[in-house]
Parts: structure tokens; C-alpha cells; sequence
């Protein structure tokens, strides 16, 4: 397994004003938004996420991109981890890890699916 970027995510219950803050704060608009479920700024080599409607709860996790998803959660649970099975959303699939279920915290661990070409017509 590589881990090809490290970044967090931080629950939004209302998008468009946790991204107006993160604007004015960072100084620089987001570098994506997917409607009302997902924002993220690029800010030098860190990412910070905003997860408004597509996120399982509301934990602050740290996200981490790997190369291999199902060879990292094979490898999370030999060492003992109960990780979720993975879930695919419209860019990436996606799994979450906590160190214990009592934890304010996750690691949310995904690899990028493939982008979808329409076929010729």
C-alpha cells in the first residue's frame, strides 16, 4: 500500500457556509465542490475536506489516499481493526477506520474510481 496524500475531513451540516468561511479564512476559493456534498481546498501540499451530505456521521477523520484499497482494509484487519466495508460514491471508494469504537476520530481510507466516458453514440 502507498499513501499517495494526506488531508482531513471535517463534518459540514450547512456547505455553502462552512466553504464561504474556509474562503475567507484560507483567502482563496475551494479548489472543489460537489453540490451540497463535498468540498475540498488545496492549500500547498495539504487538502482540507468538507463533507456536507455524503459523510456516514460526524467525525473529524483524517483522510488518506491510497494506491490499493481492498489490500489496505485486508491489511487493517489481519492486525485486528474492524474496518467498514467499502463504500463507492459518483469519484471514489471508500472505507472508514477508527482505533476504537469509544473514538471521536476515523481515518477515512479511498482510492479514486476510475472517470466514467460516455460512450459514442
Amino acid at each position: 500500500m502507498t499513501i499517495e496524500r494526506l488531508g482531513t475531513i471535517f463534518p459540514a451540516d450547512n456547505l455553502a457556509v462552512a466553504i464561504d468561511l474556509l474562503t475567507a479564512v484560507f483567502g482563496t476559493a475551494a479548489t472543489f465542490v460537489d453540490n451540497d456534498r463535498w468540498a475540498q481546498f488545496d492549500i500547498g501540499p495539504t487538502r482540507v475536506s468538507l463533507a456536507g451530505t455524503d459523510r456516514e456521521g460526524d467525525t473529524p477523520s483524517l483522510a488518506a489516499k491510497v494506491t490499493d484499497l481492498d489490500a489496505t482494509l485486508a491489511r487493517l484487519r489481519a492486525a485486528g481493526f474492524a474496518a467498514a466495508d467499502p463504500v463507492t460514491g459518483p469519484h471514489e471508494r471508500r472505507t472508514s477506520v477508527r482505533p476504537s469504537l469509544e473514538s471521536p476520530w476515523a481515518i477515512v481510507l479511498y482510492e479514486p474510481t476510475p472517470a466514467v466516458t460516455p460512450s459514442p453514440r
